[in-house]
């Protein structure tokens, strides 16, 4: 039997390369998103190309009740699993998010606590079968807090820490946890904003990101450089650190 990749938040534009690079690897996916049906031709696509099976899930991470049931429902749609790519999150703008808790919750509930939870009941169920593998992705901007995102930036930095333990947790059981954190990356969600510069295609962070599970690394910033940028900028004492304007 093929292996297979579930990967949550599967429309994003990293989400749809990291599913062709898994294909490409072997895998069939289960591909599970909100109105996931717009994934449809997307999945026809790789099916007629690569034989592979792809199932759609129809999935809301901000829906907790429901993401207990997860793992056992993807089961039975699709079948056993031994991958979760967990990739759904909620950029918003700084400046609405500051003044209105609806969106507050929304940024803080989409990148850390549905994402938690999400991994938490899918570190069970690998943790039962004694076998599988976690990625997730996170953001060079949990690495500090800035002025200019730092309600997304602590949500990131949160789910950071949570796959630090989760890692910790599942190592004996010989279950692997990949922590990726990714810098600017050319997608939707990043288009028509301010200051982005250095910016990498969602392919070439595709192939950073399977190649770093394959390889068994703990922790993965993509493109590389964005690890030496942000060792910079976390070795900046916190008395000029509050003076920037970043």
């Amino acid at each position: 039997m093929k292996k297979r990749a579930l990967i949550l938040g599967a429309k994003s534009a990293i989400a749809r390369a990291i599913a062709l690079r898994l294909v490409a690897d072997g895998y069939d996916l289960a591909l599970a998103a909100r109105q996931v049906e717009a994934l449809s031709p997307f999945a026809a696509d790789i099916q007629l190309r690569h034989q592979s099976q792809v199932d759609l899930i129809e999935f809301d991470g901000l829906d907790f009740a429901e993401l207990e049931r997860l793992p056992q429902r993807v089961e039975r749609i699709a079948g056993p699993f031994e991958l979760s790519v967990l990739v759904f999150g909620y950029l918003g703008s700084q400046e609405e998010t500051e003044n209105n808790t609806e969106e507050m919750l929304k940024v803080l509930n989409a990148n850390f606590t549905g994402a938690a939870v999400a991994l938490g009941h899918l570190a069970n169920y690998f943790k039962q079968k004694a076998s599988g593998g976690i990625i997730g992705i996170g953001s060079v901007a949990g690495d500090r807090g800035r002025q200019s995102n730092f309600f997304y930036g602590a949500a990131k930095g949160g789910l950071a820490l949570f796959l630090q333990g989760l890692r910790n947790r599942l190592a004996p059981s010989g279950i692997h946890v990949l922590t990726v954190k990714p810098g600017f990356v050319d997608t939707p969600m990043t288009e028509g904003l301010d200051g982005l510069f250095l910016v990498a295609k969602p392919e070439s962070v595709a192939d950073d990101i399977v190649r770093a599970y394959n390889k068994k690394k703990d922790v993965l910033y993509t493109p590389f450089f964005w690890r030496w940028i942000m060792l910079i900028i976390r070795g900046i004492p916190e008395r000029i650190f509050k003076k920037l304007s970043l």
